[in-house]
């Protein structure tokens, strides 16, 4: 009797253990929006907000990212910016969605072409959050090591700003690390200086 006891209650914990398991890990699952359509997400978005990054520091301001669409579902990415001497910063890339059902879940190369078959070279450009009208969106990637918040405008006001990063805190983002993107910046005698 006490045998069975204790391998019930063995059970009981093993599956209680599992499952909390199952449920941790799902909540580590990072969440697309359902559907995109990328005739309307393609044309220039202006970069409101983002985790700083290397390959981005050479920027100071006026960040936009372009994507138009090519043959066969390719994307061609355009970002750019401006650099503290006041030169344009361009990095021409290309995207590839990687789930067809819901194009939200693309990858992106800036590598040359001829190394695109070298997986290091992509990295993961995730929708997570859209704005019905495609006015604004959120990216990130699954190890929450980048995120970035566009628009289509080069001002976003602050209680979309605010709701955005909330919705991305929800899905393990730290609206702490978020820097904002100046826009509308000029470098006058070496000076950034950011107009309103």
């Amino acid at each position: 009797m006490k045998k069975a006891l204790f391998l019930g209650i063995l059970a009981t914990i093993s599956i209680l253990a599992v499952s909390a398991f199952g449920q941790k890990k799902n909540e580590n699952v990072l969440q697309t929006v359902p559907s995109v359509d990328l005739k309307q997400y393609s044309g220039t978005w202006y970069e409101i907000a983002r985790y700083p990054n290397k390959f981005q520091d050479q920027c100071v301001g006026n960040t936009t990212a372009t994507y138009t669409i090519k043959k066969e579902n390719k994307i061609e990415v355009l970002n750019q910016c401006v650099k503290e001497n006041g030169t344009v910063d361009k990095a021409k890339g290309e995207a590839r969605i990687i789930d067809k059902n819901t194009n939200a879940k693309l990858e992106v190369r800036f590598a040359p072409k001829f190394l695109s078959f070298i997986s290091a070279v992509w990295g993961d450009y995730w929708i997570i959050d859209l704005d019905e009208n495609y006015k604004y969106a959120a990216i990130g990637d699954p190890k929450r090591e980048y995120f970035w918040i566009l628009s289509r405008e080069p001002k976003l006001d602050d209680a979309t700003y605010q709701s955005i990063l909330r919705r991305a805190e929800t899905q393990g983002f730290n609206p702490a690390k978020v820097i904002k993107t100046p826009q509308k910046v000029e470098i006058l005698k070496g000076a950034v200086i950011e107009k309103n």
